[in-house]
Parts: C-alpha cells; sequence; structure tokens
C-alpha cells in the first residue's frame, strides 16, 4: 500500500470515529437531567460556523460576498442542525417519559 493510500484511509478512520463519536456524546448529553448539557455541542458548532463565516475574505463584489458567507453559513452548520435534531429527539422520548411517569403516579393516588 502507497503512504499516500494509507494516510487517506487513516483519515477517513479518524473522521468515521470522530463523527460516531460525536453522535455518541450528544446522545449521552441530550439524555442528561439538565437540559442544557445537550446544547452544549450544537452551541459548539454554531460559534465554529461562526469563525468559519467571519474569516471569509472580500474577495470583490457585493453579491459574491453574500454568496460566498450564506453558502459558508449553511455549509458549516450541518453539524449543528444534525446535533439539534438529535436534542430534540433525545429530549422529546425523555419528556414523553416523563409525563408517562406523572401520570401512572396519578392514577395510584
Amino acid at each position: 500500500m502507497e503512504i499516500a493510500t494509507r494516510t487517506i484511509l487513516f483519515g477517513v478512520v479518524f473522521l468515521l470515529l470522530f463523527g460516531v463519536g460525536g453522535i455518541w456524546l450528544q446522545i449521552f448529553l441530550s439524555k442528561k437531567e439538565s437540559k442544557w448539557a445537550g446544547l452544549i455541542l450544537p452551541i459548539i458548532t454554531f460559534c465554529i460556523s461562526l469563525i468559519f463565516v467571519l474569516s471569509v475574505a472580500n474577495i470583490g463584489e457585493l453579491s459574491t460576498v453574500i454568496v460566498t458567507v450564506l453558502s459558508t453559513f449553511l455549509f458549516c452548520n450541518i453539524p449543528t442542525a444534525v446535533l439539534l435534531a438529535i436534542y430534540a429527539a433525545c429530549r422529546g422520548k425523555r419528556n414523553k417519559q416523563k409525563a408517562l411517569d406523572k401520570m401512572s403516579v396519578q392514577d395510584l393516588e
């Protein structure tokens, strides 16, 4: 195997493990009692996307800059949207279970 192929393979495996680990961490934090724990990773990814947007250079015409800024903002916020969807799903299940537990306690009284 060539060195370049090995490097690319290592990079792909690293990114997959990093992505799976991030998703697992988001699920773990979203299931916590505190609602703020599950918002840590989406806030971090949103701040990183703002850094990317602020680093866009003025490359000429205003319309080109606007398109570049908007496309950078949308592309960089894909992880934020995924993490927020995971958060909403986990919190929805948690809130539903909490309501069912509350109803069962009321039924016992």
